[in-house]
């Protein structure tokens, strides 16, 4: 026991041996108390008084109990001790007014709050070093994911590109949105028609809204349009006159939607698309069992490769026709989304989805890859639909060549599609 405690217990009126005696039990009373803090109820100050009561009187200690009360935040606990230890190491003889020996505790702390504790060269340069290390440690890190998603996709495009494919790149001259928005229009069609075959498949993916989430558009083949420097006719048959850049021409005369950027897949290509994406197939619930081109499936949960999951999106020969086969496209879309969030195919992304790209025609840059990557995975699973005619603005009519195709109005549908997409 040192001289100083000594001196304290035998009644010496030393008045500096009592403050700091006083001081360190306090102190060493308190950290001791820190652990099972959070689980003590401190609406009664009696505790902490009857602590300072083995020490010193109760009076000295009592508003700076109600302090620790009032200040109780579990975050500022740290602080608190920094704070007491501070008081005491700084301490000394001279620093204690003899006149006003019941200074509070509670005053010091204020002063120290207000101040800062200054900190030697040596710690400063420690936290420095490891503040340096932590910064390197994520730059490097970063490298590395660049590096690897980079060298992925260029690698899957260029194994894509040495197979045969039947697909050529197309004049697209795409207009950014007036909200800013960069709309992909996406085209599938069935190139056993010949070079000039109408679109089999018409959507336009966006990312326009409050919501930052992916939107599809589906638009119906057979809706009667406009097509600019042509007879009115279905939509589908603009790709067959003029590719990429008149279907983008109609939809925007038509519809009021710009699009950017274009992607075009054949048949055979989607089926590449989906296997390379998931190797062990795409999770899907078929609404119904059918049979197209020798390909059954039966209704229900099931795991689907790349050709049934095709002949699944085909299908249109039952009743509801263009309408159920728009519905199961949807579905194709939206489970195929859904599962880029797997960490296994977050893995296999880079590669797969510079393969399936290479397997198509479009002009999307790289820089737009990196852009809208994180915001599709991320809004997979929440992806917006909509089917163009919308419900109950449509009717089923006859051209004079005998054409079934569906009547819709302009006005009533690009309302409806401005409204969708500012969500």
């Amino acid at each position: 026991m040192s001289k100083r405690m000594d001196r304290h217990k035998n009644g010496e009126n030393d008045l500096f041996s009592r403050e700091a005696y006083r001081r360190s039990k306090l102190v060493k009373q308190l950290d001791e108390q820190e652990d099972n803090y959070l689980d003590t109820d401190w609406s009664d100050t009696d505790d902490l008084i009857d602590i300072a009561n083995e020490y010193d009187t109760p009076e000295a200690y009592e508003e700076y109990a109600n302090y620790y009360y009032e200040h109780k935040q579990p975050s500022r606990m740290h602080v608190k001790r920094k704070q007491r230890r501070a008081i005491y190491h700084n301490t000394n003889k001279d620093a204690i007014d003899p006149e006003d020996h019941t200074d509070s505790f509670d005053s010091e702390l204020e002063v120290v709050e207000s101040s800062q504790v200054t900190k030697s060269p040596k710690q400063k340069k420690t936290k420095k070093k490891k503040k340096h290390r932590i910064l390197k440690f994520i730059l490097l890190l970063l490298v590395l994911i660049i590096g690897y998603c980079a060298g992925g996709f260029y690698l899957g495009q260029k194994d894509a590109k040495s197979e045969a494919s039947t697909l050529k790149s197309q004049t697209f001259n795409g207009v950014t949105s007036e909200d800013g928005s960069k709309n992909i229009l996406l085209i599938g069609n069935d190139s056993r028609d010949g070079e000039n075959a109408r679109a089999d498949t018409i959507m336009i993916l966006s990312f326009a809204g409050k919501s930052k989430t992916p939107k599809l558009i589906s638009i119906m083949r057979d809706s009667y349009v406009d097509i600019p420097g042509y007879n009115s006719t279905k939509i589908n048959t603009a790709y067959a006159y003029g590719g990429a850049e008149l279907l983008r021409k109609t939809i925007k005369e038509n519809l009021g939607i710009d699009t950017k950027y274009y992607v075009t897949v054949d048949f055979q290509s989607f089926e590449k698309v989906v296997n390379a994406l998931f190797p062990d197939g795409v999770a899907i619930n078929a609404e119904k069992s059918l049979d197209l081109d020798g390909i059954q499936i039966e209704k229900g949960q099931q795991v689907m490769n790349g050709l049934k999951l095709l002949q699944y999106a085909r299908f249109r020969h039952d009743e509801e026709g263009d309408f159920g086969r728009i519905r199961r496209q949807q579905q194709v879309m939206t489970a195929i989304f859904s599962q880029l969030k797997s960490p296994m195919a977050l893995l296999r992304l880079p590669y797969a989805a510079g393969k399936a790209l290479g397997y198509t025609a479009n002009d999307i840059p790289i820089s737009y890859y990196a852009k809208i990557g994180f915001s599709l995975v991320k809004g997979a699973s929440s992806l917006q639909r909509l089917s163009v005619p919308v419900d109950s603005t449509w009717e089923f009519g006859t051209t004079a060549d005998g054409e079934s195709v569906i009547y819709f109005d302009n006005d009533i549908e690009t309302k409806a599609i401005s409204k969708f997409l500012a969500q």
